[in-house]
């Protein structure tokens, strides 16, 4: 079986999201649908996984929502099901920017279909930022896109605020995975005083899937929040694995060092934990190979 993957957000105001949670969770459920959902005040965010019939239930269900009829996604496959379980989730924010002035339903940044960023990107007076963090950035970005080496998307205001004068007098062209993080990205600009601000419609995913690998400026994969870790050109399922001490991205290469240990500890963080919490990382990956053996699936 090919599982469907759909990525979407929608900002709209919900009076008691706490309200739609249960039953949004049964509806997922009862699809048979797998994933991760975000309910907030300020609208809806997730992934979601499942069978062409559970797919469309929820997004029907999610359309019926109070100023949701418009919500768009995004669709790719998986040979394997990508998550573990059925999460919905109640948050402050559908995407943590912790900046509470920010509000795309007011104002965003001009929307650039894929088939005209190459042209936009390309020019002089533009720079492109992407805003995703440092370990989404090192398996795959635009050529000559500037990094902001920043570890959650909380951390961009900060950023900007200390390199704001590096861009003076250029328009800005801003980049994500789907578009979420650009919608507050850009609001927040604008609110800053950027008049020029840009960003892809539909994100690096749309334009993965409708972009010649041919005819395109992004090198390498992009991370994904799923079981497949990355895609790239025509979204097809990418060869990195993942990390699950720290959920970052893994080559064989990082399977081969040392510093490697299922379930423990890869390159990147294996100093960053002490030998009390290996211990419990270890203790967590018995327990997975336990289940494993036994024919059962072992939620981590």
């Amino acid at each position: 079986m090919t599982y469907v993957v759909a990525a979407f957000y929608h900002f709209t105001r919900f009076d008691d999201p706490a309200a739609l949670r249960t039953p949004l969770q049964a509806v997922c459920d009862g699809a048979g649908v797998r994933g991760s959902l975000l309910i907030a005040g300020e609208g809806v965010n997730g992934t979601i996984a499942g069978s062409r019939d559970g797919i469309d239930t929820v997004l029907a269900h999610l359309r019926g929502l109070p100023g949701c009829a418009a919500l768009e996604h995004k669709e790719s496959h998986a040979s394997e099901m990508p998550f573990l379980r059925m999460k919905v989730r109640l948050k402050r924010e559908i995407v943590t920017m912790g900046q509470p002035d920010v509000d795309p339903r007011a104002h965003v940044g001009t929307y650039v279909a894929p088939e005209d960023w190459n042209d936009l990107i390309a020019q002089d007076d533009v720079v492109v930022i992407d805003t995703r963090n440092d370990y989404e950035v090192e398996i795959g970005t635009f050529r000559g896109a500037v990094d902001p080496q920043t570890k959650s998307f909380r951390e961009f205001p900060a950023w900007w605020a200390e390199n704001a004068e590096r861009f003076h007098n250029k328009r800005v062209a801003m980049f994500c995975t789907g578009g979420i993080r650009c919608e507050k990205s850009t609001n927040y600009l604008l609110g800053q005083g950027v008049s020029d601000v840009f960003h892809l419609k539909g994100g690096i995913l749309k334009y993965l899937e409708e972009i010649p690998q041919e005819e395109s400026l992004w090198d390498g994969e992009c991370f994904v929040f799923d079981g497949r870790v990355s895609v790239g050109h025509g979204l097809k399922e990418g060869p990195f694995g993942l990390c699950h001490a720290c959920r970052r991205p893994i080559t064989d290469a990082d399977r081969d060092d040392p510093r490697f240990e299922r379930g423990v500890s890869c390159p990147r963080c294996h100093d960053e934990t002490d030998a009390a919490r290996k211990a419990r990382f270890r203790e967590r990956q018995k327990q997975v190979d336990l289940a494993a053996a036994r024919g059962e699936r072992h939620l981590g």
